[in-house]
Formats: C-alpha cells, sequence, structure tokens
C-alpha cells in the first residue's frame, strides 16, 4: 500500500529535479551573483550591492539597448502574433482547400532553420555591393532606395527584425491552426445557418475561443523579444557602433568579452524581471479583462 502511494512521487522527482537543476537554481544563483562584482579567473567574489544595477541603469547604451528590445517586441506582437493569426483563420477557412496541408509547411520551415544560419543568409541579402536586396532594387530601376542596411545606424535593428519575423511568423501560425482546429464545428455552422460571414465567424466566435493560445503565442513572443540574442550577434554585433545592441547580446559581452559577470547576471536579472512582468500582466488582463 506505501509503495503504491510512493510511486506517483518517484514519477515525479526525476522532471523535479531537473526543472531545479536547470531553472530555478540558477535563477537564484544569477540573482545572488548580481550583487557581487566576480570574474571567471578568480574564485574571489567582492559584495557591491546595488552597484551593478546602477552602472547598467547609467550606461549610455542601456537606453538604446531597451528601445531596440521593445520596438522587436512590439512588431513582433503585431507581425508574428497578429499577422500569424490571420494566416492561421485563412488556412483553416475554405479558401485553402485541400492544399492547406501544403501550405502549413511552406510557413513552418523558416522557423526550423537554424538562426545562425538564417543571420549569416540574411547578412548576404542586405549586403551593400553583391546583396539579393540591392542588387533587386537596381534591376526594378530603384537605384534610389537601395541602401547599406545593416552598416545604417537608424536602419540596422529594423533589418534584424524584419529577418526574425520572416522566420518565425509560420512558427506562430501554427499555434494558432492547432487553437482553430480545437473550436468546435457546431458553432460555426450555427453561425453560418444564421447568415453570418467568414470575418463574423472568425470575430465572434473562433477569436474568442482560441484566446488562450493567442495568449500563450504572445507570451511566448514577448520572452523571445527580451531574449534577442543570436539575430544581432551573427549579423551585425550590435553595431553600427551599439545602435543595433539589445540586453541578450550585451550580456553575453560583458560574461565572456569584458569578464565582468556581475554586469552580466544583473542583465540577465533586468530581462527575468521583464519578461515575468509582462507575462503576470498578459495573465491577469486575459482573466479578468482589467489589469
Amino acid at each position: 500500500m506505501k509503495k503504491k502511494k510512493l510511486a506517483p512521487y518517484l514519477y515525479i522527482l526525476p522532471g523535479l529535479f531537473m526543472v531545479l537543476g536547470f531553472v530555478y537554481i540558477p535563477i537564484i544563483v544569477n540573482c545572488v551573483y548580481s550583487f557581487f562584482r566576480l570574474s571567471s579567473y578568480s574564485s574571489a567574489m567582492k559584495f557591491v550591492g546595488l552597484d551593478n544595477f546602477r552602472r547598467l541603469f547609467t550606461n549610455e547604451v542601456f537606453p538604446i539597448m531597451m528601445r531596440n528590445n521593445i520596438y522587436y517586441c512590439l512588431i513582433s506582437l503585431l507581425v508574428q502574433v497578429g499577422f500569424g493569426t490571420f494566416l492561421a483563420l485563412l488556412l483553416e477557412s475554405r479558401l485553402t482547400g485541400k492544399a492547406r496541408g501544403i501550405y502549413r509547411n511552406i510557413y513552418f520551415i523558416p522557423s526550423l532553420i537554424s538562426l545562425t544560419a538564417v543571420g549569416l543568409m540574411f547578412s548576404f541579402i542586405y549586403s551593400p555591393q553583391v546583396g539579393l536586396l540591392n542588387t533587386f532594387l537596381k534591376n526594378a530601376g530603384l537605384e534610389q532606395l537601395q541602401q547599406t542596411w545593416l552598416g545604417d545606424k537608424k536602419l540596422a535593428i529594423f533589418c534584424i527584425i524584419a529577418m526574425s519575423q520572416w522566420q518565425f511568423t509560420g512558427y506562430i501560425t501554427l499555434l494558432m491552426v492547432v487553437a482553430f482546429q480545437n473550436v468546435p464545428e457546431d458553432f460555426l455552422e450555427a453561425a453560418l445557418i444564421d447568415g453570418a460571414g467568414p470575418v463574423r465567424r472568425a470575430v465572434s466566435i473562433s477569436l474568442p475561443l482560441a484566446k488562450e493560445q493567442l495568449l500563450v503565442c504572445s507570451i511566448i513572443t514577448i520572452i523571445g523579444a527580451f531574449k534577442l540574442f543570436t539575430e544581432v550577434y551573427s549579423t551585425t554585433g550590435g553595431g553600427p557602433g551599439n545602435n543595433s545592441q539589445v540586453l541578450g547580446l550585451y550580456l553575453y559581452q560583458n560574461a565572456f568579452l569584458h569578464d565582468d559577470m556581475g554586469m552580466a547576471a544583473a542583465t540577465g536579472v533586468l530581462i527575468f524581471a521583464i519578461t515575468v512582468t509582462a507575462s503576470v500582466i498578459q495573465l491577469r488582463a486575459s482573466r479578468s479583462g482589467q489589469i
């Protein structure tokens, strides 16, 4: 009898140890490290209190990083979640017919490609000399629109954002397709009998019944926006100057280039705080309709 009572807990233990070892304990340790000045080449730790956070918030690059991450977040919510949801509705409509499975695969393929490979591919596309984009503009008679895309301090971050939207919109689309497939057919058929058109059925039935998945997609997108690293690292490295710098890349540079582990830990705590706060606000708003 005791063995039967203990059995469920024994099955839970491996997963519990993994979550503790790879998620919660590292978060706690990182929070502790953020209050110390430390180096990866020495075991010595000097307690500095909130000095790492002071240096982070007063750094001249900090407003640029926050601006770029917020740009990425807002545009990703609009394109990945907004346009991805629109594509999902189209895929589940009668317009796609029997080819809907092919379309799903086509939209999802970009999200399977390595982020580094995508970064290198778009570095070539954006190249001012031999890049596909400038070549296309030249052949189309639009030479005046040619740019040094990743070398322009105003355009660089938006070029990176555009690259990311191309890759991840299909992933959100597929998640929303699954949600729309779970909408009861009876509801849609009843609305059709009542004379509701495709737009009315989407707005009044499909979207409200898929709001939980829409919330999940929004949270995933926000977390991804503030964890942004590989796309910037593989294209501009934060340049030109620091105009495409983001929090994730700044964390990496402090940890592995400048050997300022305390600053890196403080940056990690900030990213964690932003993503958790945004997620909690979304969860509360979705439950009650009020924040």
